[in-house]
């Protein structure tokens, strides 16, 4: 709801104090608009609905199919904007909440805080136009000529045959059959491009078309007319199931999640659809099940398969109070599983959000060549237009004949398979990248990630599995183990950061007693102070115990050992007394070397950014032949980062939150987790799996992505050109100008989902 309208006044029920007009000012609306094959038709929705009053923020994407606006009610109605979209030959119906509720939302519930009016049901098909050329959603899943394409299709090759057939009993009136068939199916096209004049769109496919056809006709031409709007109708049932292909790999990520779920409630147990979960339910997921939800395990131990979700193909061995997610399938044994988070929220479609506003962030080629062909088209009309007078004019040539290779010029001119060149790319690289747990925010990060040339990983968790273990401790002085241990568990009770999570751990499996401790304080990249028993006590690094607790230098130098060693240690001391040391160990995960190894094969320079010491970053970085920085605060990174940046690209490698300088700094930030809602959120790039092999990986799919849109433009560009020359100089004619269009549309789609099948964690 908007921000000019206070949640106090019940707008829709009582509506006293507040005009229909204000109440209605500011509503986001989100529909599905089927049938957009190529970025000409994205841009002719945007542009049309656009140009409505009331109507603001269009976007539009292609591949997610994707219509979103907000919308004054009182100066334009959503079924006006339905109309409109209608009109232009898409089919349209207002998008449900989330790509998992199909059953569970009403879908009249498109635009935010309203239902459609007097709850009518209102047909968004498309069907019962004549006009309807595109696809709707009731056509998915039918066979290419069970849809209204494929009808129109056989319509025009029916009209086609019937010409030859009366051409070749009657010649004497076979031109008329042909002059017959063309306007017959033309007629629907011509329609699409009268209602895209109308909304200020004078230069689309079908206004083209229709130009190209009525002056073949006047040049006699008839049967090359009628085979140019047969090619045109073939035309489109290719890019349809081409792009549709495109879109498969997103829709098939809504398909993870089961409809259903076997809900727990006061002993009993009844299937419920899964949307309909709420967050603290409990579930009962039998072996071989998809679990419904996001949630954790209450009872039950298993195998979980997250290869759905993660893309890790070797189930996880989980039990109570471990988290699972919407998708993933369980193996062996019957688990009971509390909701955690709410359908609309779950991983999966948090994924499929993530996946289908990317479309939004465009990559910079993309952008450049939206920009090239809004001139590229009043140009190839100037230029068709002078082909058409000049030689006749200035030159005495034939009328017809120029006329006929100015109309041949008009249909190789059109910029669909330029348009949809990068969007179709960028689509099946964010969707392989999906289905393989590595989430990519845009087209804008995709080109970003090809051009980097280093590397920068923050080391605890991301190098390292973020899970330390104590491996010493040294008392001091008349200090005992219990006490020091004690005093540092205290200290340390309420952090989360990792080596506090250790020292806590060995206090635990020491049956300690953690004593209660206030006024707990981190100090930044030195440590963490607070009070315990009365008294001041700090866990901190030998740095600051040296320079703030009076610690000999004797004492230090254990540390100093520790550090060699490749350990962490810190030192406890209260009321500035030493009580003790305690190091502590985080082992670099097993494929991290491997990575090292593939990023440098791949041209990438990969470096270690820590706030630990030199000595333990230097063994690390040993063991992995890394480059590294220690002893870094925050604002050590960023400057190293900016200072990378200016020779090249820089990726960053962080946990999302202790290094969000950095990670925003960075050409791009990558986040890991599994799953979580930072690595979901807040950095350009997530990896779901905790591998890091899977950052080498990413740059593979990207590098793959910007050498693939290069082919496409390339195939593009280079058709038209060829068969610019070629129709000028009269070689070729309409109707291979018209093959020439679609099979560069079809070629570039095509080529584009090639990435659907590409490897990124195979090397070339």
């Amino acid at each position: 709801m908007a921000d000019d309208i206070k949640p106090e006044k019940p707008l829709l029920s009582e509506g006293k104090n507040v005009s229909e007009t204000e109440a209605k000012k500011g509503i986001s609306c989100d529909w599905t608009v089927s049938g957009m094959d190529c970025g000409s038709c994205a841009t002719k929705v945007k542009d049309a609905v656009a140009r409505l009053p009331g109507v603001t923020g269009v976007e539009v994407g292609i591949m997610s199919e994707r219509l979103r606006l907000t919308l004054d009610e009182g100066e334009t109605g959503r079924d006006k904007v339905e109309r409109t979209v209608r009109a232009l030959g898409y089919g349209i119906e207002p998008r449900v909440a989330t790509a998992v509720q199909d059953e569970a939302v009403d879908q009249s519930a498109s635009c935010t805080g309203h239902s459609q009016a007097g709850g009518k049901a209102k047909d968004h098909s498309g069907h019962g136009s004549p006009g309807h050329v595109h696809d709707d959603p009731a056509d998915r899943g039918k066979r290419w000529y069970q849809t209204a394409k494929g009808r129109l299709v056989i319509f025009t090759a029916l009209l086609l045959m019937i010409a030859w057939g009366v051409e070749l009993i009657v010649p004497e009136v076979g031109n008329w059959a042909f002059v017959a068939a063309c306007l017959i199916g033309v007629t629907p096209i011509a329609r699409r491009a009268f209602v895209a004049l109308r909304v200020g769109q004078p230069f689309t496919i079908e206004s083209l078309m229709t130009v190209a056809a009525i002056g073949a006709l006047f040049i006699n031409a008839a049967e090359e007319a009628a085979l140019v709007v047969f090619l045109f109708a073939v035309g489109e049932v290719l890019e349809g199931v081409a792009a549709g292909k495109a879109r498969d790999g997103i829709r098939a990520l809504a398909n993870l999640v089961p409809k259903t779920a076997l809900l727990e409630m006061d002993g009993v147990t009844r299937e419920v659809p899964a949307a309909s979960l709420a967050i603290g339910q409990i579930v009962l997921v039998r072996p071989g099940d998809r679990i419904p939800a996001d949630g954790e395990i209450t009872e039950g131990t298993s195998g979980v398969d997250d290869s759905p979700v993660t893309g890790e193909s070797v189930p996880v061995n989980k039990g109570p109070g471990d988290p699972v997610f919407a998708g993933s399938i369980n193996t062996e044994a019957a688990l009971r599983i509390t909701v955690t988070k709410a359908a609309e929220d779950n991983t999966i479609s948090r994924i499929i959000r993530l996946v289908e506003e990317a479309e939004e962030a465009r990559a910079p080629t993309e952008r450049f060549i939206d920009r090239f062909s809004r001139w590229y088209m009043p140009a190839i009309v100037t230029v068709a237009a002078l082909v058409v007078l000049v030689p006749p004019l200035a030159f005495g040539q034939p009328w017809d004949t120029w006329v006929y290779r100015g109309l041949a010029l008009l249909l190789i001119g059109c910029p669909c398979a330029l348009v949809i060149s990068v969007p179709a790319s960028i689509a099946s690289a964010l969707s392989t990248g999906a289905r393989r747990g590595l989430l990519l925010k845009g087209g804008a990060v995709i080109e970003a990630t090809a051009k980097v040339s280093r590397v920068a990983f923050d080391k605890t968790g991301t190098l390292t599995h973020g899970r330390p273990v104590v491996t010493d401790v040294v008392t001091l002085g008349k200090t005992t183990e219990a006490e020091l241990l004690s005093v540092a568990a205290g200290v340390e009770g309420g952090s989360s950061h990792p080596l506090a999570v250790a020292i806590l751990r060995k206090a635990e499996e020491e049956g300690i007693v953690i004593p209660p401790a206030r006024d707990a304080k981190a100090l930044m990249g030195k440590g963490v102070t607070a009070t315990v028993g009365g008294a001041s006590a700090w866990v901190a690094s030998p740095g600051y115990a040296r320079e703030n607790a009076g610690i000999d230098e004797s004492d230090l130098a254990q540390t100093t050992t520790f550090e060699e060693e490749g350990k962490t240690a810190v030192v406890v001391f209260r009321e500035k007394t030493p009580l003790g040391i305690i190091a502590v160990r985080d082992e670099p995960r097993s494929d991290a070397p491997e990575a090292v190894r593939q990023l440098r094969a791949i041209g990438i320079t990969p470096i270690i950014l820590t706030g630990d010491n030199p000595r333990t970053a230097a063994a690390i970085a040993q063991n992995l032949g890394m480059e590294y920085q220690a002893d870094m605060m925050p604002e050590d990174k960023l400057k190293a980062i900016r200072d990378m940046s200016e020779h090249g690209g820089v990726m960053m490698i962080g946990d999302g939150i202790n290094d969000a300088p950095a990670l925003k700094q960075a050409s791009v930030g990558v986040a890991m987790g599994s799953g979580t809602d930072v690595a979901l959120e807040t950095a350009d790039a997530a990896i779901l799996r905790d591998r890091v092999t899977d950052i080498p990986a990413t740059i593979r799919l990207t590098r793959a992505a910007m050498a693939n849109i290069r082919q496409n433009v390339t195939i593009a560009l280079g058709l038209k050109a060829v068969f610019l020359v070629t129709s000028v100089l009269g070689l070729t004619g309409l109707w291979i100008a018209i093959m020439a269009d679609t099979g560069a549309t079809v070629l570039v789609t095509l080529n584009a989902l090639r990435l659907l099948r590409f490897n990124p964690e195979q090397e070339a």
